[in-house]
């Protein structure tokens, strides 16, 4: 679904990138609130209230996101759909840069070696572009950061959307209110299919949300790692194949240089896992083994205890009493 978003946001014409991006707030609140209703999910609301510091991070996480969905909603509207999935495609080594440098993450070689050649990447493509890939840099920047706030939130992926909504709709509604009052509005202007498809801006941002959240909790996160990279690869192909976007030599040597990155990145985040699974179970193995073994003694132990008494009391044989006699 994230793939194929870019074929969407056309369809919403004439209506600017910043009026759709209010109603992306506005009806996203509204889709995410009926779930909410249904789910019967309202107890962290109270909670969120009290806590003054996880209510600016949801401020810093919605101003973030909405940065993202705007540059992204713009880009694909103004034909830059190929720039736009190179933001995504960079978007973990940016992240990973961030942890090194926010977090005082510590790296392996080989995540070292992905973000050096992801810095190639963006030299070769600015020197393509006579200018740094600004669209790039800027979704994947604006995402990461969202990434990183959301992990200091920890709040589920409905109630989390939910909280970023409600911060950002007064101000969305606002500007569309104001839009309809100068006669800039086109919700109302085009017709009911284009009504319906501005509405619906709500369902296309929330469901691949919600199913992403699904997901998280039933495959393994090396997995839905690997399984990130398919949006922006469907981004990629509808760039080239669809809206005919030029791919000069500089730019597929551009790309070329973040898909090596991006292949050694996944290969190490895969070896490490399989790692860590073998050390665990190895661990679990070990503790299996020394649970035995202090079953087994503690068994031996108890039957020592047991026939202690009656040896204690048993009669001295005849042999041994005339030696204790001597």
């Amino acid at each position: 679904m994230w793939g194929l978003v870019p074929l969407y946001w056309p369809l919403l014409e004439p209506a600017g990138a910043m009026e759709i991006l209010a109603h992306r707030m506005v009806w996203s609140l509204a889709f995410v609130a009926i779930g909410l209703l249904v789910l019967r999910r309202w107890g962290w609301i109270p909670e969120l209230i009290r806590q003054p510091r996880k209510l600016g991070l949801i401020a810093v996480a919605a101003a973030t996101i909405s940065l993202n969905w705007g540059f992204y909603i713009w880009s694909v509207n103004t034909g830059h759909v190929v720039e736009a999935s190179l933001g995504y495609f960079i978007n973990p080594l940016v992240t990973i840069a961030m942890g090194v440098l926010l977090l005082k993450e510590r790296l392996r070689p080989a995540q070292w070696t992905a973000v050096f050649i992801a810095l190639a990447a963006v030299l070769v493509l600015a020197i393509g572009y006579g200018q740094p890939p600004w669209i790039s840099l800027v979704l994947a920047f604006s995402f990461a950061t969202y990434g990183l706030v959301k992990k200091k939130i920890n709040l589920g992926g409905l109630e989390s959307l939910a909280a970023e909504t409600a911060v950002l709709f007064l101000p969305a509604f606002g500007y569309l209110v104001w839009l309809g009052a100068s006669g800039s509005a086109t919700f109302g202007s085009e017709g009911t299919g284009q009504m319906a498809l501005l509405a619906a801006t709500g369902v296309v941002t929330a469901l691949p949300l919600v199913c992403f959240g699904a997901a998280a909790i039933r495959v393994p996160l090396s997995t839905l790692g690997v399984l990130q990279y398919l949006a922006p690869v469907f981004q990629f192909v509808l760039g080239i194949t669809y809206f005919h976007e030029a791919m000069p030599p500089e730019r597929w040597a551009g790309f070329s240089l973040v898909w090596l990155a991006l292949a050694i990145l996944t290969w190490d985040a895969l070896r490490n896992a399989r790692r860590t699974r073998a050390e665990a179970l190895r661990l679990a193995a070990q503790a299996t083994t020394g649970a035995e073994a202090s079953a087994e003694a503690a068994a031996e132990a108890a039957a020592v205890e047991a026939t202690a008494p009656a040896q204690a009391g048993a009669p001295v044989p005849v042999a041994e009493e005339k030696t204790a006699g001597r």
